[in-house]
């Protein structure tokens, strides 16, 4: 069978080709692309920003963000069929190393890939998609594909709290860096636990929306009594209890030890390897900070399907759709990912019957 895929040959050169799709490994499912998620980290791959992306190997389909249909299961598949509704993970672990045997985090896997990052692992930008049994996930039947597709980056806002030793209450002051994909979705892990929470973001339209998705309190990082602020907002102007950050920004990273409360958990959600940043160290020893990174979910999807099943009954994941482009026109939708980025909250990939 033929069908349309993308391909990602190096930055800015994208090409969408005709191919034939390659008979099923045993372990393996054929899955009908319905949604697909354009994530900020498919957007630095394109733009050449990040090594993420292997294309220095060979052409790759990225897209890691992503819900579909079974159409067709490999002889060895016993917990999928044709027509259940899936999504998948997006780090795939080889299961045999010692990493992997010892159960550390899937992105400690000694021969991790990432769907939608290398040529042996494609992603969801393509009419069909081919991937590993244990890598995918059912979704329930009353969700949308857009729900679905929403899965992956609510599991890393998600996990960025509850993942790792993480926790949040009701007696937590809760401050999030970021209120793009994931930073919403680490506000709406923290309001289910009716904490707090202090959402920071520079973009005026984002601060609207974390407001309209239940935030207490939303703050420009550049006001001049950004510190002050936050301080006023915790208990006896301690500080926060708990910091997320999300947004990927080194000067977010940096003011974190200038307004963390003693002994606040610090969660670190929003950066990738290759970056340097000066901070003020110190303050970890006298502050006693609790840091824990957030890369990698290590049995965490089911979990966030069945949490997120909740969380939809109070909050309409669609709503977080800014811009939605049929496949047949990626090239426009690829454009307004890298130059909207202030307005485009998340461009969703939609796919023909």
């Amino acid at each position: 069978m033929k069908c349309k895929q993308a391909f990602l040959y190096g930055p800015f050169d994208l090409r969408v080709e005709d191919v034939e799709l390659r008979p099923l490994k045993p372990d393996e499912v054929l899955v009908k692309l319905r949604a697909c998620g354009i994530c900020g980290s498919d957007v630095e791959i394109y733009e050449g920003k990040s090594k993420e992306g292997r294309y220095d190997i060979q052409p790759f389909t990225p897209g890691h963000e992503w819900a579909g249909d079974v159409v067709e299961v490999g002889k060895d598949v016993t917990t999928l069929k044709p027509g259940d509704r899936i999504t998948s993970e997006c780090v795939v672990a080889c299961g045999v190393c010692e990493n992997c045997k010892s159960g550390l985090m899937p992105s400690a896997c000694l021969n991790f890939k990432e769907i939608g990052f290398g040529p042996d692992t494609p992603g969801g930008w393509g009419e069909y998609l081919i991937c590993t049994e244990r890598n995918l996930h059912k979704i329930p039947d009353d969700w949308s594909y857009v729900e679905g597709a929403w899965a992956e980056p609510f599991s890393i806002g998600y996990f960025s709290i509850w993942g790792n030793g993480g926790y949040v209450d009701a007696s937590d002051i809760a401050l999030i860096f970021g209120c793009g994909p994931v930073g919403l979705a680490a506000l709406m892990t923290c309001k289910m636990a009716n904490a707090t929470t202090i959402m920071v973001d520079p973009l005026e339209n984002r601060r609207k929306l974390a407001s309209k998705f239940g935030a207490d309190f939303t703050l420009d990082p550049r006001d001049p009594d950004f510190r002050a602020k936050v301080k006023s907002l915790s208990p006896s102007g301690g500080g926060p209890t708990l910091i997320c950050e999300c947004s990927g920004n080194d000067n977010a990273i940096a003011e974190i030890f200038q307004i963390a409360g003693h002994d606040c958990r610090v969660s670190l959600a929003g950066h990738t390897v290759g970056r340097l940043i000066p901070v003020e160290i110190g303050w970890t020893n006298w502050k006693t900070l609790r840091i824990k990174g957030a890369g990698g979910t290590n049995r965490f999807m089911p979990r966030t399907i069945r949490f997120m099943n909740k969380v939809r009954k109070y909050y309409n994941f669609e709503d977080l759709v800014t811009h939605y482009y049929n496949f047949r026109d990626l090239f426009k939708a690829v454009d307004v990912a890298c130059h909207q980025k202030d307005s485009a909250m998340k461009v969703m990939l939609t796919f023909d019957d």
